[in-house]
C-alpha cells in the first residue's frame, strides 16, 4: 500500500501505557458501516479495509477506535423531511427514488446510514474535545432533505451540524468539501443559512449536472493536477477561514480527485492528495478550529489505492494534531 514519504511514521511508536492509545484523537468506526452494495462501483467494503489497515500498520490501536450509536430519527429530521426518513427506514421508496439514489435499498443500507450519521455526530463532538476526529464512514453530500441521489440518502454531516447547533455546542460551522463531485446536497441544505459556510472544490464537468451554489464553489477543469489544485484550494480556503471564523470545520475528504479514479477526471497523485489533506487540516488547526473528518467518495481502479488515500488523510490529521494540539 502506498504512502507519501512525508507521512509521519507510526508503526514504531508503541501505545500509551496508561490508555493503550496511539493517536491523539479518536477514529469513529462500526462494522456495520458497510452499505451492502455487492459489486457496486462504490466499494463500501473500504470502511473495514481502512480500519484493518490502521490496525495492521500500527497507526492506530484498538483503544483509538470508538463505535457510534445510530442517529435517532429525530436527529435525521433536523435535516430531512419526516416523510423521507420514514419511507427510507421502512424501505418504501418508489422505483424512481431508488433509481435516482443509484444504490440498492436494504435493511443493511438503512442501518449503515443511521450509523454514519451517528458517527458524524460523535466525530464532531470528539473533534471539539481533541481538535480532530476521523469518521471512517460518512460524507454523503448528495443527500437532500426530501430525496437521495448519487449514492447518498442521509446527509450525515448536515445532521451532525444541526444536532450540535441544537445542543448549543456550536453556532457556526464550515463544510470544506474536496470530493471530485460538487456537494449539491450540502449547498441546498445550507442555502441562505448564515451560520454554515459551504466550500466545494470539484471537477466542473462531472456529476451532478445541476450544482446549486455553495458559499464558495471552485469549478475545476478536466485533468487538473496537484500544483494548480493546491493553489486554488489554498487561495479560497484561507480567506474563508479568516472571515467566517467557524467553531467547527467538517472536512469531506473524498478520495476521488485521484488520477486513477473511475468516476473522476482530475489528476491528483497520492502525494498531491496527502498535501491537500495537510493543507485543509493544518489551516484550520493553526487557527485553533476543530476538524471533523468524513471520507465520502473514492473509486480507484485498485481499491487498495482508495484505502491508501483515506489512510493518508488520517496521517495528515495526526501531523496537524501534533503540531497544533488543543490547549
Amino acid at each position: 500500500m502506498c504512502r507519501p514519504a512525508q507521512g509521519p511514521p507510526r508503526a514504531d511508536v508503541g501505545p500509551d501505557p496508561d490508555t493503550g492509545r496511539r493517536l491523539p484523537f479518536s477514529v469513529v468506526y462500526h462494522d456495520d458501516y458497510d452499505l451492502n452494495l455487492g459489486g457496486h462501483v462504490f466499494p463500501s467494503t473500504k470502511f473495514k479495509l481502512i480500519r484493518d489497515a490502521l490496525l495492521a500498520r500500527g497507526i492506530a490501536a484498538p483503544a483509538d477506535i470508538m463505535a457510534p450509536e445510530p442517529a435517532t430519527d429525530d436527529d435525521l429530521k433536523l435535516v430531512h423531511t419526516a416523510d423521507w426518513v420514514e419511507r427510507l427506514k421502512h424501505l418504501k421508496l418508489t422505483f424512481g427514488e431508488i433509481n435516482r439514489l443509484e444504490i440498492p435499498v436494504s435493511p443493511e443500507l438503512v442501518r449503515a446510514l443511521w450509523l454514519a450519521a451517528g458517527g458524524s455526530i460523535l466525530g464532531a463532538r470528539r473533534a471539539l474535545v481533541d481538535g480532530v476526529a476521523y469518521n471512517v464512514g460518512g460524507g454523503f453530500h448528495h443527500a437532500f432533505p426530501g430525496h437521495g441521489e448519487g449514492f447518498c440518502a442521509i446527509h450525515d454531516v448536515a445532521v451532525a451540524i444541526r444536532r450540535l447547533q441544537k445542543d448549543g455546542v456550536i453556532r457556526r460551522a464550515m463544510v470544506v468539501d474536496v470530493d471530485v463531485h460538487h456537494g449539491n446536497g450540502t449547498a441546498a441544505i445550507f442555502a441562505a443559512d448564515p451560520t454554515v459556510f459551504t466550500l466545494s472544490i470539484h471537477q466542473f464537468n462531472n456529476y451532478p449536472f445541476e450544482k446549486p451554489p455553495s458559499d464558495v464553489d471552485i469549478h475545476l477543469p478536466d485533468g487538473l493536477g496537484d500544483k494548480d489544485y493546491l493553489k486554488r484550494l489554498g487561495d479560497a480556503l484561507r480567506p474563508a477561514l479568516d472571515q467566517f471564523r467557524p467553531e467547527l470545520v467538517f472536512y469531506i475528504a473524498g478520495g476521488d480527485p485521484y488520477e486513477h479514479d473511475r468516476l473522476g477526471g482530475l489528476k491528483l497523485t497520492l502525494n498531491g492528495l496527502f498535501d491537500r489533506d495537510r493543507l485543509v487540516i493544518r489551516e484550520a488547526r493553526s487557527q485553533g478550529i476543530p476538524v471533523a473528518i468524513a471520507l465520502a467518495g473514492g473509486y480507484a481502479e485498485d481499491v487498495e489505492d482508495t484505502v491508501a488515500i483515506h489512510v493518508n488523510t488520517l496521517l495528515a490529521a495526526v501531523e496537524a494534531a501534533r503540531q497544533y494540539p488543543v490547549t
